[in-house]
């Protein structure tokens, strides 16, 4: 299949090409740094060991989520955003190389009884 036929994308909105930052800079710095948030966040939930201040990182991390996905929405609606269909092939491919990957270097907890 040609890899344009594969494409996921709606029509370009047209942007200024000037030297300042337009809209779509603009948002894809946004975005961009709302994933950075979220990783860090994350990185955070998983060492955190204070029952109050884990509620209160996970409420901001969740209200940074959204954040990041509308601003991913706002990028995709308008054409800023685009993805390529998987093939069913390369799926199947993917998820019997993550199988094999938990079934070797993970233990077998079936065994733990």
């Amino acid at each position: 299949m040609n890899q344009n036929q594969n494409q996921v994308k709606n029509p370009k909105t047209s942007v200024p090409k000037t030297p300042q930052m337009n809209d779509r800079d603009f948002i894809n710095d946004m975005l961009a740094t709302e994933k950075y948030m979220t990783a860090a966040y994350s990185t955070a939930l998983n060492e955190m060991s204070h029952d109050g201040l884990y509620e209160d990182i996970r409420s901001i991390f969740n209200e940074t989520q959204d954040c990041q996905r509308d601003l991913y929405n706002l990028m995709f609606k308008n054409g800023w955003y685009k993805l390529e269909e998987a093939e069913t092939q390369k799926v199947q491919q993917k998820l019997q190389q993550f199988y094999n990957y938990t079934t070797t270097q993970f233990p077998d907890h079936t065994n733990l009884q």
